[in-house]
């Protein structure tokens, strides 16, 4: 059997069957669908064929499961039927699959008994449902302090390995209300209690694998050029770059520690003027009352002070010592942080404006000499 018309009887003929030597036509697998527009969105499901092992001595757990990946590739699609398509699992190789891969895996491999355990589904529309059956031995942080009384959270992490979320975005599938295959598995030592699930994004800083990319590049380039004993133009050319790397991140960590000292310079100007408030609150209210020739004091004060005492003869006499107002300890907050206005750090959102605007006018000025230089 060489082909469908042998598989089914060469007097037979499948009208609605798609020409996928035409589909296939200018397809390029090395680029994701809709490359340079929004990102894939791919929706996750899970079904849990088995636990095989759970170690606590090695914190590690074994599980089979079958993944399903769906997405729309819209230079697949087809409309002069609406029948869904099941594909040969070997046409895999021919199509952009998402980079899916386990992060916390020990180890893991596919299932190929009798043949690869795959699958392929077109939809009209372009969208292509991929199912694999995966067998993982994944790294699971146990507590075992309440040993054998404990309860392990054991975590199956599934990101892309090369692409970012410009460009993937995973989310868990509407069907995939429950895990299929969980409520029928008996262990022998553990009992599952629960389970959840979680899609997060996370930013990853690329400052260090830059300066690393760098410093590799200069290495694999000295080594595949011959030696000279005067400095090379393109090593010249090297460190420009790698100066440029490490004073992005100068200015990152300078950003950053300006943002933290203007945070605390502004917790203290609080406290400060908290303080201030406090005084003018407590301030002494002092009243001397004579009558009759009879003298009564009375302070209200948190503090001892001597009283002013009237003159005789003299009736209702009320003297208040306000102590300072509140608008002469702000004069004299202003005042000081007038003086340190001169040494105030910039923000850092300004300084991320500068650097914007200063590295590449510096990094196109830089090569513009470079290029002069070595071309003249």
């Amino acid at each position: 059997m060489t082909d469908i018309g042998d598989y089914i009887g060469s007097n037979i003929e499948i009208s609605w069957l798609p020409n996928l030597d035409d589909l296939m036509k200018g397809y390029a697998r090395n680029f994701r669908p809709g490359i340079g527009g929004p990102p894939v969105n791919v929706a996750l499901a899970i079904e849990v064929a088995s636990i095989d092992h759970i170690s606590e001595v090695n914190m590690e757990y074994t599980m089979t499961v079958f993944l399903h990946q769906s997405w729309r590739d819209e230079r697949l699609s087809y409309n002069h039927t609406n029948e869904t398509l099941g594909l040969d699992s070997r046409f895999v190789d021919k199509l952009w699959l998402p980079d899916t891969f386990i992060v916390n895996a020990k180890s893991a491999w596919f299932h190929d008994v009798t043949v690869e355990n795959k699958l392929i589904r077109l939809q009209p529309d372009g969208v292509i449902l991929y199912s694999i059956r995966i067998t993982s031995t994944v790294a699971c942080d146990m507590d075992l302090s309440k040993y054998p009384m404990d309860e392990q959270e054991c975590m199956l992490d599934l990101e892309s390995y090369g692409y970012s979320s410009e460009d993937i975005v995973y989310h868990w599938s509407e069907n995939q209300d429950e895990i299929h295959g969980l409520d029928k598995l008996q262990l022998a030592q553990f009992t599952i209690t629960n389970y959840q699930f979680t899609t997060e994004l996370m930013n990853f800083k690329s400052g260090i694998t830059t300066v690393l990319t760098m410093t590799t590049l200069m290495v694999s380039a000295r080594s595949s050029l011959p030696r000279a004993s005067a400095i090379k133009a393109l090593d010249v050319y090297f460190w420009i770059c790698y100066v440029f790397v490490f004073a992005a991140l100068v200015e990152y960590a300078f950003a950053h520690f300006n943002a933290d000292y203007m945070k605390k310079q502004k917790n203290k100007i609080k406290a400060r003027r908290q303080s201030g408030e406090i005084n003018v609150k407590n301030a002494i209210v002092l009243f001397s009352l004579s009558i009759a020739g009879v003298n009564q004091e009375l302070a209200i004060s948190n503090r001892q002070h001597r009283i002013p005492r009237s003159l005789p003869g003299s009736y209702g006499t009320i003297e208040i010592e306000t102590g300072e107002t509140k608008r002469q300890q702000e004069m004299k907050l202003d005042k000081k942080s007038g003086l340190k206005s001169l040494f105030k750090p910039i923000d850092a959102d300004t300084i991320d404006i500068y650097a914007r605007a200063v590295f590449p006018a510096a990094f196109a000025a830089v090569n513009v000499i470079y290029w002069v230089a070595y071309t003249m």
